[in-house]
């Protein structure tokens, strides 16, 4: 499957033609790297189409790896830090992700907070087994994968590790980040507080996040990822339908006076709903809350609030024992009748 861009956005073509280095270190997508992958490419102007277009712009992952990185060095980042972001993007599209994979990169100028200033990313506090991020007003997929490494680094030294980040925005796929985790043989859980977007049941406004929580355990078949937003209906591919005109599915948001609406537009000045009625509102709410140990509840973002859990399996069960047992219960799963 081949890597593609939407055609419009002038500030991917304005970034330097510097070539790009080869990655450097790990690449999550692993295997993913020889396949590729692809996204509607038009722009609809006006009005609100029922479908996504099927017209596409094919390129190799090199070429995307090239474009991605260029885009990101275009707008400010510099080489190490593009290569973070591209590689994230670049992963998700291989997922299969339309709108988390290189199209993704086209919302980082334009979020509000990229106009701010940034810095580095700083400690608050920490322990021997815990460690809370400022994240410097940085996009979340570098400050997630930093703390992601922060956290797989305190583990293998103690066997278990929370960190936190606040500061930061548009973290990306969970599951990128849980599989690096699981990649290096822990057990990873991740929960993403973010701003309001979701209205409670029965609700007009929004007062939750779409507020992600994913899961990562390793096994001899490689890692096993869970990764789900609590709302009826993903931010990112909310924003996507924006972009193209595409209509919404039934019953996953409201306008800004409490009515269905599958008008994307409509849907960011109303809310989102949660999937499964007080079930999702209530997984979402918890990951709200545990997000305010890492942002503190003070201040305009605080309700960006990352927050992970990590810890070896060797402290419940023999070494490699765990693995076993995963790949073990995955094999049962896919011999169902």
């Amino acid at each position: 499957m081949p890597c593609a861009f939407m055609r419009h956005p002038g500030w991917l073509r304005a970034a330097d033609s510097t070539k790009p280095p080869p990655p450097a270190g790990r690449s999550c997508a692993g295997d993913r790297v020889r396949r590729g992958c692809r996204w509607p490419s038009s722009h609809v102007g006006n009005g609100v189409r029922q479908e996504m277009s099927s017209d596409r712009i094919r390129l190799s992952v090199g070429e995307a790896r090239e474009h991605a990185e260029r885009a990101m060095r275009g707008i400010g980042y510099d080489q190490e830090e593009a290569r973070i972001v591209a590689d994230h993007a670049i992963d998700a599209a291989l997922c299969g992700y339309e709108y988390s994979g290189l199209a993704k990169l086209l919302n980082i100028p334009e979020h509000r907070r990229f106009k701010q200033p940034r810095r580095p990313i700083s400690v608050l506090r920490e322990t021997e087994l815990s460690v809370v991020y400022d994240g410097g007003n940085n996009v979340g997929m570098l400050a997630m994968y930093h703390a992601t490494r922060a956290a797989i680094a305190k583990t293998e030294a103690r066997s278990i590790a929370i960190v936190g980040v606040t500061n930061s925005w548009m973290s990306g796929r969970s599951a990128y980040y849980v599989e690096m985790i699981a990649n290096a043989g822990l057990v990873g859980i991740h929960t993403a507080g973010s701003a309001p977007s979701v209205a409670p049941p029965g609700g007009m406004r929004a007062v939750l996040g779409t507020n992600p929580i994913a899961f990562g355990l390793p096994s001899s078949r490689g890692a096993l990822v869970f990764d789900m937003g609590t709302s009826a209906f993903m931010g990112t591919d909310l924003v996507y339908r924006e972009r193209l005109g595409v209509l919404l599915p039934e019953g996953v948001a409201i306008n800004d006076a409490g009515h269905p609406t599958r008008d994307p537009a409509e849907a960011r000045r109303g809310a989102l709903l949660s999937f499964g009625g007080y079930k999702g509102f209530g997984l979402a709410l918890i990951v709200q809350a545990l997000g305010l140990l890492a942002s503190g509840g003070l201040g305009p973002e605080s309700d960006d609030g990352y927050l992970f859990i990590v810890f070896k399996p060797e402290l419940l069960v023999e070494p490699g024992a765990f693995e076993q047992q995963i790949s073990e219960l995955i094999g049962r799963v896919k011999a169902t009748p």
